[in-house]
């Protein structure tokens, strides 16, 4: 006997998103809400729906009382759970994501929403007192005075306590506690009743954050949410934040989505980091995926760091974002002194540790100097490995060319001149853009240095190392050498007498268009973990002094870097000064891809060129096919409309049974 359904006496019609990643189905769809499940089949619960003969997951969007299909509608099959984890916030970010990335809205819900952990869902969630904001006290104004010493600092942190969206890029000092200052503007925002998300890079950042927010902010109300959590703490987690209870979210770049309710205040932290690019598709970076939420919003912004990237001061610039900068006396102060040697002056150095340590004596010198006052040594060395390029022998300026901008390299060991890696324009008569010279030629980076040639160069000093599977988190006030790769240095008690940063053309080097840029995050983070002047501490540099990053990191001006580097990608036509898309695929597709789309009138096709044997393929692509990378860019005002259009493009081609996938990236992270 067959039970006949009665649709819902309100509102029958559901209309459902279902999580189908083929670009021609990213719409939405109407089902019929039988009547004992109207109550649970609300907007933003997780339905599943038959389509095309088999049960998929989906969203409520909406339900409505009529529907625009003709014919006969089928019926939501179950409500999963009548827990509202679609949030109106977060569908209208999960739209804007879509639209900027040319994606489709399943991937990026994907990223949004973490997967259901029924168990966890169905405890009942521990009792908490309603949340009662509290007014700034005298404790409070003390702790925030630090923000005095940035130039606006006062009026924005006045500014989050009263509530105004307020949007800063802020350039911390060297020696600056960034942990302490961010959760200082992060209680603030939370005594005056609204929300915060802040963004870090790693879990180490976390841990930092969290620790030093739940000193300011009731730890009940202080959640930390990371990768390395387990599916069913996670979720737990993010459930708190859903259902209100949380104030505070800190966590890496898929928290970027965490419903955090009345949001007031988006931290983002050293956004030049790789790990906030997201590696699935849409590949949306968080920084973007930030500032579109705090546009969104209306809320207030804060993008932190050490050194500064050129889509931040492109906020700067814009007007969008306001500076909070330390006046160059205070920086002098705080600053440690930086001193730049060649790569090679090891070689003419007669002192035999020198040689041994493949160091410049002056940095020895300084090293020594260090670990006799009883301080450790910071040595920041390039991940091992050979990364090859094509650079002037004589000002060391990486080749590019001259049709548009891309990286040259070799096109064999006989042939003449260099092929370019965008467009695939021939170079025959190489010469470098910066001082003219001929001596063009191939170089090898990433020298490879080990703690026991260190060890042999101060002996009696013990030798720590950071980086891979040993993470060292802190190293107390004795005298020791640290040996640490980039991103992973320890925080010393007191700070380092002095840091050594080597191999700076194994960063200089890179065929990358953010390489400049990198180095000098890179180096700043370990440099503003070292004294300063005043307490003789010392940063030497391996690189030549008269490049322009190696003299942004000796004035310790970031900002004027960045500004320098917006104006030679501007002049160029890279991002952020345009948009640009990267189409890799097999040729056929990628050919068909572009055929299919609309492009705007201003949009530069660059290329085919044909992708290297170890990159990445898009997904999908079977291994003994030939994978080509087409670029195209347009001006800044034209973003939205090229990703409309890959978007409308893809979605043609998937509909045809006999389409090749291909990979799109909107300014990808990494172009070179």
């Amino acid at each position: 006997m067959t039970t006949t359904r009665q649709a819902a006496e309100h509102e029958p019609v559901a209309r459902v998103l279902p999580m189908l990643t083929v670009p021609h189905l990213d719409r939405e769809f109407d089902y019929l809400v039988s009547a004992d499940q109207s109550d649970d089949a609300q907007p933003g619960v997780r339905v599943r729906v038959r389509f095309h003969g088999r049960l998929v997951d989906a969203f409520v969007l909406e339900r409505r009382y009529d529907t625009d299909h003709v014919g006969k509608l089928g019926w939501l099959d179950k409500v999963v759970s009548a827990e509202r984890v679609l949030t109106h916030d977060v569908h209208r970010l999960v739209d804007a994501v879509a639209a900027r990335y040319a994606g489709t809205r399943a991937d990026v819900l994907r990223l949004a929403i973490p997967p259901r952990h029924a168990n966890v869902e169905k405890k009942p969630p521990p009792h908490r007192e309603p949340f009662v904001p509290g007014p700034g006290s005298d404790t409070e104004l003390t702790e925030t005075a630090s923000w005095a010493a940035y130039g606006g600092g006062t009026q924005f942190i006045a500014a989050l306590r009263d509530s105004r969206a307020a949007r800063a890029v802020w350039q911390a000092l060297p020696g600056e506690s960034w942990s302490h200052r961010l959760a200082e503007a992060a209680a603030v925002t939370v005594n005056s009743g609204r929300g915060v998300l802040a963004v870090v890079p790693d879990q180490r950042d976390v841990d930092l954050l969290h620790a030093a927010a739940t000193a300011r902010v009731d730890t009940s109300r202080v959640v930390a949410l990371s990768a390395g959590l387990g599916p069913a703490e996670r979720y737990r987690r993010w459930l708190s934040v859903l259902r209100g209870d949380a104030r505070l979210v800190i966590g890496t770049r898929s928290a970027v989505f965490a419903p955090v309710a009345d949001l007031g205040l988006v931290i983002m932290w050293d956004d030049g980091d790789d790990s906030l690019a997201e590696p699935r598709a849409p590949y949306p970076h968080a920084r973007e995926v930030a500032m579109l939420r705090a546009h969104q919003l209306r809320c207030a912004a804060l993008i932190g760091g050490y050194a500064r990237t050129a889509e931040a001061q492109a906020l700067v610039r814009s007007g969008w974002a306001h500076d909070l900068t330390a006046p160059r006396q205070s920086l002098r102060v705080r600053a440690p002194r930086v001193v730049a040697l060649e790569d090679s002056a090891y070689a003419q150095e007669r002192d035999p540790a020198a040689r041994t340590a493949r160091l410049p004596s002056v940095a020895l010198d300084a090293a020594r100097g260090a670990l006799a006052a009883g301080a450790p040594v910071l040595v920041q060395v390039p991940r091992r490995g050979y990364v090859p390029a094509l650079a002037c022998g004589r000002c060391r300026a990486v080749a590019r060319c001259r049709h548009c901008t891309g990286p040259l390299s070799l096109p064999g060991r006989d042939a003449p001149g260099a092929v370019c890696r965008w467009c695939g324009h021939a170079e025959l008569a190489l010469r470098c853009s910066r001082c003219g010279s001929d001596a063009v030629r191939a170089v090898i980076v990433g020298a490879r240095r080990t703690a026991e040639e260190l060890g042999r160069a101060f002996p009696g000093a013990a030798v720590i190392t950071s980086g891979g599977d040993g993470v060292v988190a802190s190293v107390p006030h004795s005298p020791a050498v640290v040996v640490t790769t980039p991103g992973v240095e320890p925080v010393a008690d007191g700070g380092y007498g002095a840091a050594l940063l080597l191999d700076g053309w194994a960063l200089l080097g890179r065929q990358d268009l953010r390489a400049a840029e990198d180095a000098l995050r890179r180096w700043m983070a370990a440099a503003a973990l070292v004294r300063s002047r005043a307490d003789g501490g010392v940063v030497v540099v391996v690189a030549e002094s008269a490049l322009p990053t190696v003299q942004a990191l000796i004035r310790w001006d970031p900002v004027g870097h960045a500004e320098a580097e917006l104006d030679s990608r501007d002049e160029v036509g890279l991002p952020p000064a345009v948009h640009m898309a990267a189409l890799d695929g097999t040729p056929t597709a990628v050919t068909a891809l572009l055929g299919a789309a609309e492009l705007p009138q201003d949009a530069y096709p660059i290329g085919p060129v044909d992708l290297p044997i170890g990159a990445r393929r898009p997904p999908g692509v079977p291994a003994d096919l030939p994978v080509s990378r087409m670029l195209v860019r347009v001006p800044r005002e034209g973003g939205l409309a090229l990703a409309a259009a890959l978007r409308r493009a893809s979605a043609i081609q998937s509909a045809r049974h006999d389409h090749e996938p291909v990979r799109v990236q909107i300014d990808p992270l990494h172009i070179g």
